[in-house]
C-alpha cells in the first residue's frame, strides 16, 4: 500500500477517516490513476485502452471511462479460469496473484473465484485496524476486559491446476502473517487462543472457543462473530453441548471428543484447574427453560453483539434481541464483500435499520449504476437507450435518496466490476457520502413471469411474521423454493418457528392454523403487481408455508459447510437451488399451511 502503515491506533485511527472522509473525490482519483499506471500492461486493460486504439490524451480516467466496459462475473470468468490454469497473473494485474478468494455461493448458486495478492491483504487489514478505535470512541473501557469473538477458518477449499491456494476471505486473513504476528493490544485482546481459531474442525473449533468465554465469562466485554448466522449457529451449539463444556469446566480437562492438537494446546493454558463453582454458574443458567436473555446471564459484563446484520442477517435480528432480551445493542461495523473491504460504519450504535456505511475511498475506485425504486438499472433517458458505461457516476456525484448498484476498480485485477449489491444513499458524513445496504440484486424466486427479489422476499415475510408476535413465537429462519412439480406452480416457504417461553420449536401440530394461512396471504399482498396478476388469473397456485421441525436450518448450515460454504461467510439461502437442500428441507417438514384467497395487490403500506 506505497508504505501506509496497516496498524492505526486510537485517534491516529480516527484522524485517517477523518482524513479520508473529507477527501474522498481526489484520494479516489489518485487510486485509479495508481491502478491504471500499475496495470497498463495486462492484457484486459490493453485490449482496451491500447494507444492505437483510441486518441492520445493526458486524461487517463476520462479515457478509462470511454473505452472499458462494465463487467459481471462472466466476463471475468475466461481470464480467472487462464490464470488457475497457470498463465501468468498479468493477464489482468501486475501484482502476483497470490490466491483465490472464493464467495458463499449459498445466495446466487456457485462460488465466485476472486484474484487476490499480497497487497490486496495488505489492504484489508489496513481496514480491520481501524474497526476497534471507532468502537472505543462509542463504548469506553472495552481495554479493561476481553472479546469473545468466534472466528473460524476452514481448511483451504482446493487448489488451483497451478497450485494457487482458493480460499475465503476471512480465511486468507486469519491465515496470514497479519494476524498471527500481530501486535497484542489490550483492546484486541480475544478469549479465544489462536490455535482454536485456526482449527479448520468447525465442532472442535467451537467447543474451544465457547469453552474458552465461558471459563472468562466475567472478562468478556464484547461477544460476536461475522455474520449474525455464525453466532446463531454458536448459541444452538451451546444449547446442545453445555452440558459437556460444564463438564470440561469442573474437572478442569479438556473432552475428550477434541483431538486437534493445536485445540488441546492452546486451551492448556485456559483450562488450567478444576473450577466446580463455575461449572455449577453455567449449570443454573443453562438449565433455565427459557433461554430468553441467556447471552446477559452467561456474560454479564457484555457491551455489545458486533456482527453482520444488514441485507440477508437483517432476518437474525429478532432472534439475537430474543437471546440478550433486547439489552445488547447489535453493533454492524464493516461492509465487506469477496470483492473487497468497502465501508464501515462510524456510527456503530445506530438502530439496526438505520446502518451505513461510509466507504474507505482507498480501498478500490468506486463507481455507481442509477437503480430503479424497482432495484433495476436506469438505462432509459428520454426514452433512448443510453449505454451503460455513461449511466455509472463516482464518488463524489451520487445523490442522497438514490439507489445504486456498486461497482468496483480494484488493483488486484477488477475493472468496473458489478458487485451485485444495491446500495442506497442515506446521508453524508464530511464530504463521503453513507450508503444503506439494501440487498444482493439477485432474483431467488420466480414462477412465471414474476420476478421476487431478496430484497421483496425479506419485506414480504417481516410484514407476515408480526402475525405470530401475539402467539408469542418467533420466526428463526426461513427460506423459499418455486415448486412447480404441478400446474399451475407456487411458491413455498420454509419456516422454523421458535415459542419464546421455551428452547423448543414449534411443531405444526401446536400452530393456529389460521393465523399461518394469514401469514400466507401477508407474504403474497405484499409482493408486486405481476406476481399478484398472475396469482389472480390462476397462473400462480397459493403460496405454501411449510413449517420445519427444531434445528432444520443448523442442519442446512452444515450441508452447505460439507458442500465447500463457510461458516465464517454462510447466509441462508433466500431461493432453493441445491437439490440436496430441497431433500433435506422436505424431509423435516411437520406441517403445511395455504394461502386462503386471492392476493389483493396494493394493500401494502409505502414506507
Amino acid at each position: 500500500m506505497d508504505g501506509k502503515k496497516l496498524e492505526y491506533k486510537g485517534e491516529e485511527a480516527l484522524k485517517e477517516i477523518e482524513t479520508m472522509t473529507m477527501n474522498g473525490v481526489e484520494i479516489q482519483e489518485r487510486l485509479l490513476k495508481e491502478i491504471l499506471a500499475q496495470n497498463k500492461e495486462t492484457e484486459y486493460l490493453n485490449k482496451y485502452m491500447k494507444k492505437e486504439n483510441h486518441h492520445v490524451t493526458t486524461d487517463v480516467i476520462a479515457e478509462f471511462k470511454r473505452l472499458v466496459p462494465v463487467t459481471s462475473y462472466e466476463d471475468i470468468l475466461p481470464y480467472m479460469q487462464r490464470i488457475e490454469n497457470g498463465e501468468d497473473s498479468s493477464l489482468i494485474t501486475a501484482q502476483p496473484i497470490t490466491e483465490i478468494l472464493c464467495s458463499s455461493g449459498t445466495s446466487g448458486g456457485k462460488p465466485k473465484m476472486m484474484p487476490s495478492t499480497a497487497e490486496d491483504l495488505d489492504r484489508r487489514t489496513f481496514f480491520y485496524n481501524l474497526l476497534m478505535p471507532i468502537m472505543n470512541e462509542y463504548v469506553p473501557g472495552l481495554d479493561e476486559g476481553k472479546g469473545m469473538y468466534l472466528n473460524f477458518v476452514r481448511s483451504d477449499i482446493s487448489t488451483t491446476p497451478c497450485g494457487l491456494p482458493v480460499r475465503t476471505a476471512v480465511s486468507s486473513y486469519y491465515k496470514s502473517k497479519h494476524f498471527k504476528c500481530r501486535q497484542r493490544q489490550p483492546w484486541n485482546d480475544l478469549t479465544s487462543p489462536d490455535q482454536t481459531i485456526l482449527c479448520d474442525d468447525i465442532n472442535q473449533s467451537m467447543h474451544c472457543q465457547l469453552l474458552a468465554g465461558l471459563v472468562n465469562r466475567h472478562q468478556v466485554l464484547r461477544i460476536g462473530a461475522s455474520y449474525a448466522s455464525a453466532f446463531l449457529k454458536a448459541i444452538s451449539f451451546l444449547e446442545h453441548n453445555w452440558r459437556s463444556l460444564s463438564e470440561d469446566i469442573r474437572s478442569g480437562k479438556l473432552s475428550s471428543f477434541v483431538t486437534d492438537p493445536g485445540c488441546r494446546s492452546g486451551m492448556s493454558t485456559v483450562l488450567s484447574s478444576p473450577n466446580p463453582h463455575l461449572a455449577n454458574e453455567i449449570i443454573q443458567i443453562c438449565s433455565q427453560n427459557s433461554w430468553k436473555g441467556i447471552l446477559c446471564e452467561l456474560w454479564p459484563k457484555a457491551k455489545y453483539i458486533e456482527t453482520v446484520i444488514t441485507g440477508s442477517m437483517a432476518q437474525y435480528v429478532p432472534a439475537l434481541q430474543h437471546y440478550s432480551d433486547g439489552k445488547l445493542p447489535l453493533v454492524c461495523l464493516k461492509y465487506c464483500t469477496s470483492e473487497g473491504f468497502f465501508g464501515i460504519n462510524i456510527k456503530p450504535l445506530s438502530d439496526p435499520a438505520d446502518i451505513a456505511y461510509t466507504l474507505l475511498p482507498n480501498m478500490g475506485y468506486f463507481e455507481f449504476l442509477p437503480l430503479g425504486d424497482n432495484g433495476t438499472p436506469l438505462m432509459d433517458v428520454e426514452q433512448e437507450q443510453v449505454p451503460i458505461n455513461d449511466k455509472l457516476v463516482d464518488l463524489g456525484n451520487v445523490k442522497l435518496g438514490c439507489l445504486y448498484e456498486i461497482v468496483v476498480t480494484t488493483f488486484a485485477g477488477l475493472y468496473r466490476y458489478r458487485v451485485g449489491d444495491a446500495l442506497q444513499v442515506v446521508g453524508f458524513y464530511n464530504k463521503a457520502p453513507q450508503f444503506r445496504f439494501m440487498c444482493r440484486q439477485n432474483v431467488v424466486i420466480s414462477i412465471d413471469h414474476d420476478k421476487t427479489s431478496e430484497e421483496d422476499l425479506h419485506k414480504s415475510v417481516t410484514v407476515a411474521k408480526k402475525l405470530l408476535e401475539p402467539q408469542n413465537v418467533l420466526l428463526v429462519d426461513y427460506t423459499s423454493y418455486p415448486d412447480t412439480c404441478l400446474a399451475p406452480g407456487h411458491n413455498v416457504l420454509y419456516w422454523e418457528i421458535l415459542h419464546q417461553n421455551t428452547k423448543k420449536t414449534e411443531s405444526g401440530a401446536s400452530l393456529d392454523t389460521n393465523v399461518l394461512q394469514e401469514c400466507c396471504i401477508a407474504v403474497e399482498e405484499q409482493l408486486d403487481y405481476v406476481y399478484c396478476h398472475l396469482r389472480n388469473d390462476g397462473s400462480i397456485g397459493p403460496l405454501e408455508i411449510r413449517v420445519v421441525e427444531a434445528g432444520t436450518f443448523d442442519t442446512l448450515l452444515d450441508l452447505f459447510i460439507s458442500l465447500g460454504a463457510s461458516i465464517n461467510q454462510y447466509k441462508t439461502p433466500r431461493g432453493i437451488k441445491s437439490d440436496k437442500a430441497l431433500n433435506l428441507l422436505n424431509s423435516k417438514v411437520t406441517a403445511s399451511f395455504f394461502s386462503p384467497r386471492y392476493p389483493k395487490w396494493g394493500s401494502k403500506k409505502v414506507s
